[in-house]
Formats: structure tokens, sequence, C-alpha cells
């Protein structure tokens, strides 16, 4: 456990900070202008990029530097550590580098990534808890049956200073006008010693704090004054969940961060797309959260003309959660609004419906045709329909815009473009068996992914077929797979196969398909 004889001024960490040996391990890591997103943000974005370390995040640095300060005993006995999982691989390469043993205790909940990558290193990978603050308890537990070093993820000099090294290499990068430095909090390492460094050097730039909102515990215990505790800490970002921070970061943090923000989910899964479109780099969302709060303060303060810095802190990504970073990435931009909309259950009303879709007007200013990015519609009322409908936006606020548009035109619309039940779950869930589904016939077809595409087919359909079930969802590839079902009387079979052949799209008949007549076809 870290023991501190006094309290350390910044000029005690700025000479532990420039004495620090973090380049056994480490390299410099490049600091990249993010071309389109200062474009987008008329403020120039610089990216300090962690992502790159060869353990693809920044604490390599602060727990080596804690390591080569050990004493030859102290190394021999071995060290242990908590971490989430980026602690816990600087720890390992750390001592594998130093020739000692490297025991690990991480949640049980770290992506296996992270826990793979340890072992990779020679680390020893104890599971155990929820979160950070429950392996860490197990940790000391662990440290004193077996007489080990604790190298501890943040609540230390030695691995504050190793942190700090990310600013003395960032200001001698960007020697120009610097405004702000955004930095993600977890326990608070990362920016004690990026503060520290700063602040001592050039103490007019501002030191930007970042939190999940679900994980803001570093923010609380500043605004409380006194360390607070969190019973829960969501696990998005589980690089920072953290339910307490360190009683040094929380001292550092108190005294030298000038300012700190929240961001949401949406808006790191947004961010994680930005990083990715000026950098063809994934991100993970801890690492994503400092370009969060950048787009996040510019719309706050109306800035132009600004230069920020944001630590792209780790890229140790779960490729299984990609999936659900795509899904949210154009929400949390805004780029995508949400709808549940009451249409008449008669025929002839869905494809008025797709009709106004194409006649909304720009609200945004942008006048690229609208794409629909999601259509689930199951027939179950012999009167009305309800339809969950994702659209294309251009710009913030619109989807409220969209909404009143609908309603106006005779199409009573919900906006759950914010509505976190909706985009969770609800669009996945929407169908079932209908009795009133008679004659159905379920097509799978691939259409291009082309404004007018789904109008094609709607004007080429019998009018007297009535759609009874319609799935979209854009996938981002140039052709769209959609799912429809259709009410045609078995006597028109010929005129059915005359619409395909005329239709020119590639389908696949699955009405006899069992899992249709199980979860979709009434018995």
């Amino acid at each position: 456990m870290p023991t501190r004889s006094k309290t350390l001024s910044p000029a005690d960490y700025l000479k532990r900070i420039l004495t620090a040996r973090v380049y056994d391990v480490a390299q410099e890591s490049a600091l990249d202008v993010a071309k389109n997103l200062s474009r987008r943000l008329n403020n120039q974005v610089l990216l300090k990029r962690e992502d790159q370390q060869p353990v693809f995040s920044f604490k390599l640095r602060g727990a080596y530097n804690k390591m080569a300060h050990l004493t030859p005993q102290q190394l021999k006995r071995g060290v242990i550590c908590a971490s989430a999982g980026n602690h816990a691989q600087g720890v390992a390469l750390g001592a594998a580098k130093l020739g000692t043993r490297a025991v690990i205790v991480m949640p049980v909940t770290t992506p296996a990534v992270k826990i793979e990558a340890v072992r990779a290193l020679g680390g020893e990978v104890v599971l155990y808890g929820d979160s950070y603050s429950d392996a860490y308890q197990h940790a000391v537990e662990l440290e004193k049956k077996r007489g080990m070093t604790f190298v501890h993820p943040f609540d230390d000099p030695d691995v504050i200073a190793g942190q700090g090294t990310i600013a003395m290499e960032l200001l001698r990068q960007h020697q120009g006008p610097l405004d702000a430095v955004f930095v993600a909090i977890g326990g608070g390492g990362l920016i004690s010693g990026v503060a520290n460094y700063i602040k001592a050097v050039r103490p007019e730039v501002k030191v930007i704090g970042v939190q999940m909102n679900d994980s803001d515990a570093m923010m609380r215990s500043v605004a409380a004054g006194k360390r607070i505790t969190l019973s829960d800490v969501g696990l998005f970002s589980d690089g920072t969940a953290v339910k307490l921070v360190g009683e040094e970061t929380f001292r550092i943090a108190r005294g030298l961060v000038d300012d700190y923000i929240t961001v949401d989910t949406d808006a790191v899964c947004a961010a994680i797309k930005d990083v990715f479109v000026d950098t063809r780099s994934i991100v993970e969302p801890a690492g994503a959260l400092s370009v969060a709060a950048i787009k996040a303060y510019v719309a706050q303060h109306k800035t132009r003309g600004q230069t920020y810095a944001a630590i792209l802190c780790g890229a140790n990504m779960n490729f299984d959660r990609l999936r659900f970073v795509a899904e949210r990435a154009e929400v949390g931009e805004e780029r995508e609004a949400l709808f549940a909309v009451t249409i008449p259950e008669e025929r002839g009303s869905f494809r008025r419906f797709c009709q106004l879709i194409g006649e909304l007007p720009a609200f945004g200013g942008s006048k690229s045709p609208r794409n629909v990015t999601e259509f689930n519609y199951r027939m179950s009322d012999a009167h009305q329909a309800h339809v969950f409908v994702g659209l294309t936006t251009s710009g913030k606020g619109e989807s409220a815009k969209i909404a009143a548009y609908f309603s106006k035109h005779g199409f009573q619309a919900l906006d759950l473009t914010h509505d976190e039940l909706a985009k969770e779950h609800i669009r996945h869930m929407v169908g079932g068996a209908s009795e009133l589904a008679q004659d159905e016939r379920l097509m799978r077809f691939v259409f291009p992914e082309r404004p007018g595409a789904l109008m094609k087919f709607l004007s080429t359909m019998r009018p007297g077929w009535n759609i009874s079930l319609f799935h979209y969802r854009n996938q981002g590839a140039d052709y769209g797979r959609i799912l429809v079902g259709l009410q045609v009387p078995p006597k028109e079979n010929a005129e059915f196969k005359k619409f395909l052949a005329e239709l020119g799209y590639p389908s696949v008949e699955e009405t006899h398909n069992p899992v249709y007549r199980l979860f979709l076809q009434k018995q």
C-alpha cells in the first residue's frame, strides 16, 4: 500500500514526473489532429494516442514507474494489484520486464479481452467481485497473506508521476496555444499526474475531468468536500467504473482540476465513432470519454477557434461490444431519431406514411434525402397499427420537430429518441402472432440501400395486398435485409410470382420456416 510521509506539492510531483522511469516499457505516444472532428466543431481537437501503447493503454506508465522504484527484496516477493484490466496489463508487462511475479485481482465483469491479455503477459489472474472496489478489497487481503507489494492503480505518488509523463509529452509536442486538456477519471491517477504537470508548467491551460454519468465518484466527492462512495457504478465504461476515488487523487483533483463534465453512454458511443472516422482506430469507452466531453463542452460554451486536447487513454475493446456501440452511436450524435407512430389499420396507410417520410422538410438545414434506418411493424389491431421507425437526422433537437410534423399530418407520433427502454429493448421486441394475419406469406428481401427502394416495393405491390409485418434495420452495408409479411389470397399466387419478378429484388420465402410458425403465426 502507498505510504506518504508528507503532502507532495506540484513542484514535488514535477520533479517525480521529470525523473519517472516509464520508457523501458512505454513509448512516447503520438499527438494527432482530429481533422474531421475539428472541422465539425470549428475548434482544433488534438488526440493524445495512449491507445497505441504496447498494452493499448496509458496504465503501464504508472505501474512500471512504481515497480521500478521497489527494492530487490520487494521484487523478489512479487507484486499484487487490483484492476479492471488496463492497469493489470501494465503490471503484468512491468513484472515480466523486471523478472518478478505478478498476481492480478480483476472484477468478474472485466471484458475477456483484458483478462486474456493479462494472462498472455504472464500475470496470474484472480477474478473476484463485480467492480474495481470489490476486487481491491480482496487484493488487500491477499497482499497481507502473501507478503507481496501492492501496486495501486491510481492512489500512489509513483503511479501518479508515471501517468504525468503524458502531459510532459503533450506540452512538448504542442507548444502553441492550448485552451484545455480533457481527461477521463476513474480513480483519478491519470488526471492527478496530468494536472500536476500542466499546472506547474502552463497553469493557464484548463484541466477538465470527465466521468460517466453513472460512475461520477470524483465529481460527487469534490462537490461534497470529502470522498463519496457510490453504491453502484455503471459498467459500460469498465475502465472508469470506480466506486471510491483515492485519498491522494481526491486531494490533487480538488485543488488543481478546473472543471468536470459527465457524459452518457450514447455520447460515448458517438465519440468512439468520431475517433474511428479520424484515426481508423477503435478505442474502448473509457478512451472516448474525453472526446465526448469536448463535444459537450463546445456545444455548451459555443466556442470557436480554440484548441483542445483529448487523452485517448485505452483501446481494450471487446469485439462483441461493437454491435452495441454501432447501434447507439447515431442516436448519441443525434444523427438518428426514433419514433412510435400510430397509423390507421387500412390499406394504403402504410404507403401514405412512407410518402410523408419522403416529404419531410429539412429542419436541420440539410437538403439530402432522409433515410429510414429502422422500420418495425406487426399487425395486431383491427383499427390501428403502431410502427417503430428510425430516421436519419441532420442536427440536434430535430426529432421533436419531426414528431410534430407526423402528428400534424394525421399520424400520431411519440418521440423515443431519448427513451432508454425503447433504445435498449423495445426496438427488438415489436411483433408477435396475430389472428388478423390471414393468408400471410413471409418474405425476406434484399433491398439496395438508397432512397426510393422502399417506395418502389410499395408501388409495384398489388393494391389489394396488405402488409401485415415489416422489419428493417440499416446495418451500414450497401444492401438492406428486410422481412415482410404480405396477405396474399391463394388464388393470386400467379400474380404474386409476377410481382416478385417485376420487383427484381433478391428474395426468399420463409412462410414455412419453423421459427416463423413458432413465434409469429397464430396456431
